[in-house]
C-alpha cells in the first residue's frame, strides 16, 4: 500500500540552507552570453579574437567559497510559489539565464513577482493552476532558452490550467527529448504535443484543466519528467498516480522535488523502492500553501569544481552553502573524491576538502547515475589520478545542454588522456605521468558545466584556454571570479 513519506525519508533537512548572495542580472534575456563586467576586472580578460579566457597554471586552491543558489531549487521554488495560495518570499535565488527564463515566463503569464533585492523576490501565488492571460483564441508563446528546469515543469504545469501555449527554446533545446513527459500528460488527459516528430520542443498545449488519473512513464532518460508531473499534480482536480515503468535515474533530484513540495504543504505517497520502479500518489485534497518564505540552498553541482580542485592540488577549500544537511544528491561527489584519496570533513552547511601531499589520487570505478552533473568534474579529476577511472550510468549526459559524453571524450583527449567511450559509461586513462597538454583550447559547446569543469585542467601546471567562458551565465556567472579568489600560483 501507499505510505506517507516521513521527514527522514525526505532528506534530513528541508530547511533550504545558507544564503550566498548572487543577484539578478537585468531581466532582458540575451541569446548570446556576455562576461560580467566585474568578473573582467578580477580575472584575465577574454580574448575577443577567439572569445576565450586563459586560466593560467594553478598551484593550489585554498580558501572559502560561498556557493550561488541551486538552479534546480531556484526554479522549483518559483513555480511552486506561483501555484500556491498566498505569497512566498524566495531568498538566495540564483542569478543565471535559466532562472531569468522562468521569471520572464511568470511575468508573461501575469503572475505577480516583486523584486526586493538582487537575490530576493516575492511571488504572489495563483492558489491553483496558471492560466493564459490572453484571449481564448490567442496563443501564449514562451521562449525558454536552453533551460530544462523551466521547459519541463512549465510544460506540465500549464496543462493543468486554461489557455493555448507554445513552449520553445534555442536550437539545442529542440534536440532535448520531452516525449516521455508529453506521453505522461496525455495519459492524464492533456491536449499536448511536440510540434515536430522528433519528440523534442516546441511543445503545444491546449489546456482546459485536468481531472486527475493515472499515468506510467519512463524514468530512464531524465528524472525531470517525473519531477515535472509531481509538481503539477496538486493543481489537478482529482487524485493523481504516477508510476515508473522501467528504472528511475537521478533519484535524489526526485527526492529533492518531493521534499520541496512538502515545504509547500503537499504530501506525496510513495509505493516501492526509489531505486526500483516506484509509484507516486498525490491525493485530490493536497494543495499548495505558501510557507511564507524559503531560502534556496547553495548549488551542490557547483560545489564539485572547488571540491575537486582542492583534491587535485592538495590545497584546503571550505565550500559553504551545502553540507551534510543538504537536500541535493550532488553532495555525494565529495564521497567520490574521498575514494580517490582526498580528506573530506562534513558540517551541516559546509564541506571542507584537502589532500595529504604524500597521498596520490587513484583512479576509481563509480556508478554516477545519481550525480550526473558532478560526474563531469570527475572526468577532469581523473586526469590527475594513478590508473584509469570508470564513470558509469551516465547515459543522461547525451541529453543535456550538449551531447556531454562526446564533448568530454573530445576535450579530455585534447588534454592528453585516452578515453574509451561506451553508450552509458566511459573509461578515462590519464596522460602519461599525468602531464596535461599545455595551452589547449577547450571547446565548451555552449555548456556551462564544460567551461567550469575543464578550467581545472590548469591544476596540471599548464595554461588552459576556455572558449566562450560567458556560457557559465546559465548557472554561475561569477565562477571564474570565485575560482580566482582562492587560487594560488
Amino acid at each position: 500500500m501507499f505510505t506517507k513519506v516521513s521527514n527522514s525519508m525526505l532528506l534530513a533537512s528541508l530547511l533550504l540552507l545558507l544564503p550566498g548572495s548572487l543577484g539578478f542580472l537585468p531581466t532582458t534575456i540575451h541569446h548570446h552570453h556576455v562576461m560580467n563586467k566585474a568578473l573582467k576586472a578580477t580575472v584575465p580578460a577574454v580574448d575577443e579574437a577567439t572569445n576565450s579566457l586563459t586560466v593560467t597554471p594553478i598551484k593550489s586552491l585554498d580558501g572559502t567559497v560561498t556557493l550561488p543558489g541551486s538552479k534546480s531549487l531556484s526554479n522549483r521554488c518559483l513555480l511552486l510559489a506561483a501555484l500556491s495560495e498566498g505569497s512566498t518570499k524566495v531568498d538566495n535565488l540564483l542569478d543565471s539565464d535559466d532562472i531569468r527564463y522562468m521569471l520572464e515566463a511568470l511575468d508573461q503569464m501575469k503572475v505577480p513577482v516583486e523584486k526586493h533585492s538582487e537575490s530576493s523576490v516575492t511571488v504572489t501565488g495563483q492558489a491553483g493552476p496558471i492560466n493564459s492571460p490572453l484571449k481564448e483564441e490567442e496563443v501564449c508563446e514562451l521562449f525558454l532558452g536552453n533551460a530544462g528546469t523551466a521547459m519541463r515543469p512549465l510544460a506540465a504545469a500549464l496543462c493543468m490550467g486554461e489557455g493555448k501555449f507554445v513552449l520553445d527554446g534555442v536550437p539545442r533545446m529542440r534536440e532535448r527529448p520531452i516525449a516521455d513527459l508529453v506521453d505522461g500528460l496525455k495519459q492524464l488527459g492533456a491536449d499536448v504535443s511536440c510540434v515536430e516528430e522528433t519528440g523534442c520542443p516546441p511543445v503545444t498545449i491546449n489546456a482546459n484543466g485536468l481531472k486527475g488519473g493515472k499515468c506510467s512513464i519512463s524514468g530512464k532518460m531524465s528524472s525531470q519528467f517525473l519531477s515535472s508531473l509531481l509538481m503539477a499534480a496538486p493543481v489537478v482536480d482529482g487524485d493523481v498516480t504516477i508510476s515508473i515503468k522501467d528504472e528511475l535515474i537521478s533519484a535524489p533530484y526526485v527526492a529533492l522535488t518531493i521534499g520541496l513540495m512538502k515545504k509547500f504543504g503537499v504530501n506525496v505517497e510513495i509505493e516501492g523502492d526509489m531505486d526500483g520502479t516506484p509509484s507516486f500518489h498525490i491525493a485530490a485534497s493536497e494543495k499548495y500553501i505558501s510557507p511564507k518564505s524559503i531560502l534556496v540552498e547553495g548549488d551542490a553541482s557547483s560545489a564539485s569544481y572547488f571540491i575537486a580542485g582542492a583534491a587535485i592540488t592538495g590545497g584546503t577549500v571550505e565550500v559553504r552553502g551545502c553540507g551534510s544537511d543538504s537536500v541535493q544528491g550532488d553532495v555525494a561527489f565529495a564521497d567520490v573524491m574521498e575514494q580517490m584519496g582526498a580528506k573530506v570533513t562534513w558540517a551541516p552547511e559546509s564541506i571542507t576538502v584537502t589532500r595529504d601531499p604524500s597521498v596520490r589520487l587513484k583512479g576509481v570505478d563509480v556508478d554516477c547515475g545519481k550525480i550526473p552533473d558532478a560526474a563531469m568534474t570527475l572526468a577532469v579529476a581523473a586526469l590527475f589520478a594513478d590508473g584509469p577511472t570508470t564513470i558509469r550510468n551516465v547515459y543522461s549526459w547525451r541529453l543535456k545542454e550538449t551531447e556531454r559524453m562526446k564533448a568530454i571524450v573530445a576535450e579530455c583527449t585534447k588534454l592528453g588522456a585516452t578515453v574509451e567511450e561506451f553508450e552509458d559509461y566511459c573509461i578515462i586513462h590519464p596522460p602519461k605521468d599525468n602531464k596535461i597538454n599545455d595551452n589547449v583550447l577547450i571547446e565548451t559547446y555552449d555548456d556551462h558545466r564544460m567551461a567550469m569543469t575543464f578550467s581545472l585542467a590548469a591544476c596540471g601546471g599548464v595554461d588552459v584556454r576556455i572558449h566562450d567562458p560567458g556560457c557559465t551565465a546559465k548557472t554561475f556567472p561569477t565562477y571564474f571570479e570565485m575560482l580566482e579568489s582562492i587560487t594560488e600560483r
